[in-house]
């Protein structure tokens, strides 16, 4: 067997914990034994994964299992200071009724939206604190994977000279 190349479609399912006290935070399992849960898939090179997990993966052969340490840089980057603000409470929406730890979703100039937690309520002063860091940026997290199967990315002997017929 080898190990996956870009391009390829991969199938894995995966445990992910905090290094800090392995507290999973997502799975491709359900909870209980006996029962299926379809894989993770995606295409190795397209970066919908972060850097380490396709990393890992591209260095496994089908029907390996692996267990990987990703610091920060590896998964979801540093935690950023300047991704956190205070917004005027006047600035949301009249009927919304701020709490912490609530998601929102922030419409940036350029008409994209960033997701958004509520982290501070300062009724006093009527201000919001948002954080727009991923919720698992600055962390180091273990991820158990296993690769359950690969499909070649490419089509069968493209590459290869071949005698075709009109």
């Amino acid at each position: 067997m080898a190990t996956p190349n870009e391009g390829d479609s991969v199938n894995v399912h995966y445990t992910g914990k905090l290094e800090e006290d392995g507290t999973v935070f997502d799975t491709s399992r359900p909870p209980g034994e006996g029962q299926d849960a379809d894989p993770l898939n995606f295409t190795l090179g397209e970066q919908t994964v972060i850097p380490g997990f396709e990393q890992t993966v591209a260095e496994m052969e089908p029907g390996e299992e692996r267990s990987v340490t990703l610091d920060p840089e590896q998964a979801y980057g540093p935690r950023r200071d300047d991704m956190v603000q205070q917004v005027d409470r006047d600035e949301l929406p009249d009927d919304l009724e701020a709490n912490v730890g609530q998601q929102l979703q922030l419409r940036m100039q350029n008409g994209q939206t960033v997701p958004v937690v509520i982290t501070e309520v300062d009724e006093e002063n009527d201000q919001i604190t948002i954080d727009a860091n991923h919720p698992l940026a600055g962390k180091t997290l273990v991820f158990d994977i296993e690769l359950v199967g690969v499909e070649g990315g490419e089509e069968e002997g493209e590459g290869e000279s071949q005698i075709v017929t009109p």
